[in-house]
């Protein structure tokens, strides 16, 4: 192969980080555009490919009589564009052999037999393919990159510099002996006229789904579209849609406790009615991530993020004062008692304290704190059973001894909040704890990536994750919030199966793997959670799969009845007059169960 030929087509590291950068950036509530998602996982992968690809090059020049490898250089083509998310055509790899075309048509023959290369129709003749990595191929890939990272170590690092290269990645340990596998492309792509189209909320997992688009594109096979909303009109417009003849939509997201009001309703299809449920591993997902997508004993949906809400603290600045985390909601105050320090820009906790449905979240898992769900469900061992919310009756349970409890809590909380604390909410919570003002904050894990991801940040590699600490005797608990993935009701017929298999692709560990590697802090199955790579990204994944297997995290604090939107607004807007001082904490409540119960009579 002539000189330099082949170096005009390859990519150099640093194109091809500024390519993978080329993200979508995720839009702050106050407009400000932050970057969350992270490309190193795949720069890393990306520069082994570059070095082989160079030695290769070098070898070609080295030695007269040396020839090139079509296999290798095919190899390396493929999967170099399989993670950039690019189609490869059959003339395009032959291109990339290095050797005539007669002959890199049979080498490339010979890898299609072997199961090394799978082709997949680009149009409905079946003319004509696009190529891929076989899950085979991958699999040697990486085994191969584990190798040749372990010799390049041996015999190039020296000693002292020996300890620190071992930690470099180098593409190797992707595909360890217990580690999830990349995602393999569909052996047909989805027929969908138009693309696919997807309905989702605008947090960080699903913005790292968006800049994954082109990768995704490739595993299905059809263009993708996805819409984004903040929480209250993401329901509002699948409510909207549930009215057209024909969704616009052919998977949505919905929060977890709107799942009994959207299938009441009509909105959803029963997973089983489209798809074997085996095939999605159930016992997979954490317990109660999969039980709150399920109404009447039926799942509706999948959990594509499991993301309870926890206490974050800093760890160095509870180890410096000699404070233990707190466990207990009296134990919170203390600590926030101690940090609080206004005069110096310094506060003791955040937390959503914003009017209507940000504060009635907080009101809802606060009494959980206090031992006490909001209807009188009947307890269990761990907490209580809100297995037979579609069939039974309960009583509203706001007004009530544990209830008042809750409410003073809040207004001890208000003392070592920040001054803008009462139009705080999701987001606006989280970054007055990452810019380092605030060593406390209540905070669903999707958030974390605001602290964990930004160097700059005095909270990042610095934080800890607890479950809510508990008060007057209760268990400590993680109440658990996020999305799961499902089919309106109204989908047209002849999308409904490559909607259900697009869903059992974005929701598999492969695929979950692929956002934690990207910047997700959320995930919803144990053996994601449990992959070496997973956790050694962030220390959240360890301590959620430990909440989990300790039965910490739970659903039951916000019942997902038809009637909880409602009712969580209503809890919102009362108590928010009385952390203004309108009304005292008894009237609030009263004024909240009174309204709560016209709720669920009419």
């Amino acid at each position: 192969m002539p000189k330099g030929k082949h170096d005009g087509s390859r990519r150099s590291n640093t194109a091809m980080a500024n390519a993978l950068e080329a993200r979508p950036k995720i839009m702050g509530r106050n407009g400000a555009s932050e970057q969350v998602a992270s490309s190193q996982h795949r720069v890393d992968i990306l520069q082994t490919v570059e070095f082989l690809d160079s030695f290769m090059d070098e070898l070609d020049h080295a030695f007269e009589v040396y020839a090139p490898n079509p296999y290798i250089r095919m190899s390396l083509h493929l999967i170099q564009n399989h993670f950039l998310g690019k189609t490869v055509t059959p003339t395009s790899l032959i291109g990339a052999s290095g050797v005539p075309y007669a002959t890199a048509n049979r080498r490339l023959s010979e890898m299609v037999e072997r199961g090394l290369v799978d082709q997949r129709p680009r149009t409905q003749s079946g003319k004509t393919y696009s190529m891929h990595p076989s899950d085979k191929l991958l699999k040697s890939w990486m085994q191969f990159s584990e190798r040749a990272k372990r010799l390049a170590s041996q015999s190039f690092v020296n000693a002292e510099e020996g300890e620190g290269a071992a930690d470099y990645y180098f593409g190797g340990s992707y595909m360890s002996a217990k580690s999830i596998p990349p995602m393999k492309i569909l052996p047909e792509p989805l027929k969908l006229n138009g693309g696919l189209r997807v309905l989702v909320h605008g947090d960080p997992t699903f913005m790292v789904m968006e800049s994954l688009k082109r990768q995704f594109e490739q595993v299905v096979g059809t263009p993708i579209h996805q819409r984004a909303f903040s929480i209250d009109r993401l329901r509002e417009e699948i409510l909207r849609n549930s009215g057209r003849k024909a969704s616009m939509y052919d998977i949505v997201a919905v929060d977890l406790p709107w799942v009994g009001e959207l299938v009441e309703k009509g909105v959803l299809l029963p997973l089983d009615s489209v798809l074997d449920q085996t095939r999605l591993d159930p016992a997979d997902f954490h317990t109660a991530g999969w039980s709150a997508a399920h109404w009447n004993e039926r799942a509706y949906a999948v959990p594509a993020q499991t993301t309870p809400e926890l206490l974050f603290y800093r760890k160095d600045l509870f180890a410096d004062a000699g404070i233990e985390p707190p466990v207990t909601t009296d134990e919170v105050l203390r600590a926030a008692a101690y940090f609080h320090n206004p005069t110096q820009g310094r506060y003791g906790v955040a937390w959503n304290a914003a009017k209507g449905t940000a504060l009635g979240h907080t009101f809802l898992m606060t009494l959980a704190d206090f031992g006490q769900p909001i209807l009188d469900l009947p307890e269990i061992a761990g907490g209580y059973d809100a297995s037979r919310l579609a069939t039974e009756k309960y009583k509203l349970c706001i007004d009530t001894e544990r209830g008042l409890a809750a409410a003073e809590y809040l207004l001890e909380l208000l003392k070592y909040s920040p001054p803008n604390i009462l139009s705080m909410s999701w987001f606006e919570r989280v970054r007055p704890y990452a810019a380092g003002e605030i060593p406390m904050a209540y905070g669903y894990t999707l958030l974390a990536p605001y602290f964990e991801q930004d160097a700059t940040s005095p909270a990042s590699g610095k934080t800890g994750y607890l479950p809510h600490p508990s008060g007057m005797g209760a268990q400590q608990i993680a109440p658990v919030g996020g999305y799961a993935l499902a089919i309106p009701a109204n989908i047209a017929p002849d999308r409904l199966q490559a909607a259900a298999e697009a869903l059992i692709v974005f929701t598999s560990p492969e695929a979950q793997k692929l956002y934690v590697q990207n910047g997700s802090l959320t995930n919803p199955r144990y053996s994601v959670a449990s992959d070496p790579e997973v956790r050694r990204s962030s220390i959240v994944f360890e301590a959620v799969d430990g909440m989990s297997w300790r039965d910490e995290l739970q659903f039951w604090p916000r019942p997902p009845i038809p009637q909880i939107t409602d009712i969580i607004r209503v809890c919102g807007e009362e108590l928010h007059d009385m952390l203004r001082g309108v009304q005292p904490a008894k009237m609030a409540l009263q004024r909240a169960q009174e309204r709560a119960e016209q709720i669920m009579q009419t």
